[in-house]
């Protein structure tokens, strides 16, 4: 099944996370935690912890994600996580992952699984899908 929408940031708080040992490279690398918003197949909010090195100026680098989202997708309601990370060298995503975390649905998207993907419109609008699978054999209840 597929569950599509758009998404917005509602809050980006960077915090302060000292990796040790301390280690100098050309990007630095930062923490920060997210509020999202979906609308549209895919329904509710999530929390997102985003770690990325990332050169503002030149708008390089790398980031990964872990969200827990709470809503619905295609009606059906619930949680689950999923991860995601994604390269960019200016204005492309390049080596792209996605996945819905095995066994971290509850409610209605109890079992789910599968991937999906992110996407940003050249009008900034950030467009997000879910490419899923429910098991049959989970409780839903």
């Amino acid at each position: 099944m597929r569950a599509s929408g758009t998404f917005t940031v509602k809050s980006f708080v960077p915090t302060d996370v000292t990796p040790s040992p301390a280690v100098t490279t050309a990007l630095p690398v930062g923490v920060a935690v997210m509020e999202k918003q979906f609308e549209g197949e895919v329904a509710g909010r999530a929390a997102t912890v985003f770690t990325a090195a990332f050169d503002q100026a030149t708008n390089v680098g790398t980031y990964v994600a872990m969200e827990s989202f709470e809503g619905s997708l295609n009606g059906r309601d619930g949680a689950f996580n999923f991860a995601h990370s994604a390269s960019t060298s200016g204005g492309d995503r390049t080596g792209e992952y996605f996945v819905i975390v095995p066994s971290s649905g509850t409610g209605e998207l109890a079992g789910i699984s599968g991937g999906g993907g992110i996407a940003v419109d050249e009008d900034g609008t950030h467009r997000v899908w879910f490419d899923y699978d429910l098991d049959p054999g989970a409780d839903r209840g």
